[in-house]
């Protein structure tokens, strides 16, 4: 079973499908000033804006503050807002701009490991220099599923803060590659790139979780 799998299997709010092209109606009544239009503002984007803040942060504390930042932010800079890119992209930006001055903080405690000492190890054909495990057959158990929601949620958090937010507006947010390098302010080949390392080191570590799960799990026969 694949990571992006694994994680197009969570629960996602009912909002999430909304195409980014409605969002004209909620750009009218914010540039109108409509008393309404915060209230809409946190009804489209609240949930969404957090859970990218919560994964940049690593704090559920840090990111609520961070995005009752980037939406009044997103309020008082309107007018700035010219459609070059689509409104979410525009909203997504903010967010994540707010969630790395949050990381940067003399106050913050959060440490992220090094990429580059815990991707997979590959040979000189491109392919796993360590056997790799096949877990999936498990997965259709309902409780796997949970540990494997649980392990992923913790492998997510290990993440760097770039490679995190590429991830999540990725493979939960199901954003395209253009709409998050629009949204981060990065090339689409440095989005691919991040979202690839990403999903391999999130594999690494389900592996791993599963292979501990099975050694420590009491035989049938035992």
């Amino acid at each position: 079973m694949s990571v992006q799998l694994v994680l197009e299997r969570q629960p996602r709010c009912s909002t999430e499908r909304r195409r980014i092209d409605r969002d004209d109606d909620l750009l009218d009544a914010l540039r109108s000033g409509d008393p309404r239009a915060a209230e809409c503002l946190v009804s489209r984007y609240g949930e969404r804006a957090y859970r990218l803040a919560r994964r940049i942060t690593g704090n559920g504390q840090d990111a609520e503050e961070v995005v009752q930042d980037a939406f009044w932010s997103v309020v008082r800079k309107i007018d700035t807002f010219r459609g070059d890119s689509a409104f979410g992209s525009w909203l997504y930006r903010i967010v994540a701009n707010a969630a790395y001055q949050k990381l940067r903080s003399p106050h913050s405690r959060r440490h992220d490991l090094s990429l580059e000492e815990v991707l997979p190890w590959f040979d000189e054909y491109g392919r796993h220099a360590a056997p790799v495990a096949d877990w999936s057959p498990r997965a259709v158990d309902p409780a796997m599923q949970t540990e494997l929601r649980t392990a992923l949620s913790a492998a997510i958090d290990e993440l760097p803060a770039s490679y995190r937010a590429v991830l999540v507006l990725r493979d939960v947010e199901g954003r395209s590659n253009q709409e998050i390098a629009e949204a981060l302010g990065l090339g689409i080949a440095v989005v691919k790139t991040r979202a690839h390392r990403a999903r391999l080191f999130l594999r690494k570590r389900l592996d791993e979780s599963m292979t501990t799960t099975e050694a420590t799990t009491p035989s049938a026969c035992a």
